[in-house]
């Protein structure tokens, strides 16, 4: 979270921007608080996809789906102006770390149980976001928010909009979309996308935290080498602990028909008695995980009235900076 710069804009829409967020594959995010007193996290569309016809219609069709996504484990839609001369889209705030800055940076390696009610808490998002009709595409350790209450998906229906552009990647027209080291067979291919595509990238994210590596290695060798192995080879799951190693191990195959199912996944998960309608019976993190959560609530807070920077210069007879 940082302090607001000088040319962002103060607000956007209904909602008051406090501070930064990030900055992700679509463009600027910032948290950011509705008239009403909800907290969102408001992403705002970078000017050269904003100019993009063809991205505008993807991301309005997406945004229309994703307001469709209900349940208790994903980041709600909550407001968006596709038709706005830089499209924005607000969310709910979840009041956690990503898995990615959880396992890479503060933590390491989740203990077995955690894994197995993370698990069932993105399979139990996931079955939201596929009732829906979307297929995350991007489900990845820094698209997994962490709380207290259980882990949030967020970004859902986003990746399908940045089909239409080269992004980093190959998009539709021949190249890549996606997390390499997140992909599943099929994405690397360019084969047709299903829901057991987003399977294949539960098992990744599952292997991530159970372990803080990736099961087909990292893209040091280049990624051409690293989708190599996605889409031919095994993956190394050797110090995966022996109680989820098979349901990851599932997960991971590499034809999407023999992958298991949502709810064959949330059986064999056996937190059917800790899960419970969007929320956990019993702690599910380590003690020193939740104390940094207590931690990240109290930035939250902080940056309830945030310090205003000094406006940009303005040239006479200019006017100063305003919302998109």
């Amino acid at each position: 979270m940082e302090k607001l710069a000088p040319g962002d804009p103060r607000e956007i829409g209904a909602y008051r921007l406090l501070a930064r967020l990030g900055v992700g594959g679509m463009g600027q995010v910032y948290l950011a608080r509705s008239g009403r007193g909800r907290t969102a996290a408001v992403k705002v569309v970078r000017q050269e996809l904003a100019q993009q016809e063809e991205f505008r219609a993807r991301f309005r069709q997406e945004v229309r789906a994703a307001r469709r996504v209900g349940g208790n484990w994903t980041a709600p839609v909550l407001d968006a102006d596709t038709e706005a001369a830089v499209p924005w889209v607000a969310t709910g705030y979840v009041a956690g770390p990503s898995l990615q800055r959880v396992v890479g940076h503060d933590h390491g390696p989740l203990p077995e149980r955690s894994v197995r009610v993370l698990a069932a808490g993105l399979a139990e998002a996931l079955r939201d976001i596929h009732a829906a009709g979307l297929v995350h595409r991007d489900l990845k350790p820094s698209n997994v928010l962490v709380t207290i209450d259980g882990p949030r998906v967020i970004d859902f229906g986003i990746a399908r909009a940045l089909e239409t552009v080269a992004d980093g990647g190959l998009t539709r027209t021949g190249a890549l979309l996606g997390s390499p080291g997140f992909m599943a067979p099929e994405q690397v291919r360019g084969d047709r996308i299903t829901p057991a595509c987003d399977i294949f990238c539960l098992g990744s994210v599952l292997a991530y935290a159970a372990t803080g590596t990736l099961p087909f290695g990292t893209a040091d060798s280049g990624v051409h080498a690293l989708m190599y192995r996605i889409a031919q080879e095994e993956p190394d799951l050797d110090a995966l602990p022996e109680g989820i190693a098979d349901l990851v191990r599932a997960c991971l195959r590499k034809d999407p028909a023999a992958r298991p199912a949502l709810e064959e996944i949330l059986e064999r998960t056996g937190a059917e008695d800790t899960v419970c309608d969007g929320r956990l019976r019993d702690p599910w993190l380590p003690g020193a995980l939740v104390a940094q959560l207590g931690r990240h609530a109290v930035r939250l807070l902080d940056a309830e009235n945030p310090e205003a920077p000094p406006p940009p210069a303005t040239p006479p007879g200019a006017t100063g900076p305003t919302a998109p």
